[in-house]
């Protein structure tokens, strides 16, 4: 009889440090809940960074291939005018009354 209550303690100590450690232990639930959290960050940046990339690709073809938007993107990044052309520039943040 001692030793089936002996052997069933022991059995009872070995499955709470086996629940301890498949929970808090080393790659536990809890360190799993983490990486899967650190996972959705990562693939929600990655998905940020393809769709930038495809824009960029895009707008790479287009100033390889298109002069009109080479045309268009020097004269609105480097305010490059034509002949008889007026350039008006204004203040994004004007100033409200002076004092």
């Amino acid at each position: 009889m001692f030793w089936r209550v002996f052997l069933l303690c022991a059995f009872a100590l070995v499955n709470v440090l086996l629940l301890y450690r498949m929970v808090w232990g080393t790659n536990g639930l809890v360190d799993y809940a983490a990486l899967k959290a650190e996972h959705a960050q990562i693939a929600s940046q990655i998905k940020a960074l393809d769709s930038e990339n495809r824009a960029l690709s895009q707008e790479i073809r287009l100033l390889r291939n298109d002069p009109k938007y080479v045309e268009k993107m020097v004269r609105q990044r480097l305010h490059y005018l034509r002949a008889n052309e007026v350039l008006y520039l204004f203040d994004a943040h004007p100033q409200t009354g002076a004092r």
